[in-house]
């Protein structure tokens, strides 16, 4: 099977989907910024008889990345699969044109500046091993329901990002696959653990992420929505 490295994968979507992939046959590496609750993830995977190892990524520290892509070089270069799940919300309460530049700054750093410095540290290593990487993220067109400027600006760079690597493989023929899936509104801690009507748990969503992974098809620069 596929060893994969999961962002944000001590909790939540992350772990859940972890754990969804590793019964499945699949190698995991846990990426997680705190050490302790990285590993208490690795001890509950494993418990479950899924092979999972602890990597520290924090997102917000591009020094973490680069380290966390030479172990893997190193230690993991069989690395197959990249997921990049783990993500801030920034502040979702404030309205648009009082959003403080700092908020902007550290919440484009972590969902957009983070993943990209991930994803290019460690092409190397999927492109050896025609991999696949997957980022978890949201439309951005305008809601007036909805419209935290800090989020939704750093997820529309990220889609940006995705179909611009998606178009770059592809016209340098290089064997590798990007695509975006966005699961839905999901409980979790990211929104305060909200439940509202459509809303879904990670169990849920990790499944239907689970079967677009396992589809045996091609998605190369596709936005993808499980949650429908």
């Amino acid at each position: 099977m596929t060893r994969i490295l999961i962002t944000g994968a001590n909790k939540g979507i992350g772990f859940v989907l972890a754990q969804t992939l590793g019964n499945q046959g699949n190698s995991i590496l846990v990426g997680a910024r705190n050490a302790d609750r990285g590993q208490e993830a690795v001890a509950k995977l494993t418990a479950q008889g899924i092979s999972a190892a602890y990597l520290n990524v924090d997102l917000s520290n591009n020094n973490t990345l680069f380290t966390a892509a030479e172990t893997v070089k190193s230690i993991y270069p069989d690395l197959g699969m990249l997921i990049n799940n783990a993500g801030i919300p920034g502040n979702m309460q404030v309205k648009a044109p009082d959003t403080q530049i700092s908020d902007l700054q550290s919440t484009m750093q972590v969902n957009f500046f983070g993943n990209f410095t991930l994803i290019q540290a460690l092409l190397p290593v999927l492109e050896t091993n025609r991999g696949r990487i997957i980022n978890i993220t949201i439309p951005t067109a305008a809601n007036p329901f909805w419209n935290p400027l800090a989020y939704k600006t750093s997820k529309a760079a990220l889609n940006t990002m995705t179909t611009s690597l998606a178009a770059a493989f592809d016209a340098d023929k290089r064997p590798l696959e990007i695509f975006s899936i966005h699961p839905g509104p999901t409980t979790t801690d990211l929104n305060g653990n909200a439940h509202a009507d459509g809303f879904q748990t990670p169990d849920q969503v990790a499944q239907k992420i689970a079967a677009v992974l396992n589809d045996g098809k091609v998605h190369q620069g596709e936005f993808i929505e499980t949650g429908k």
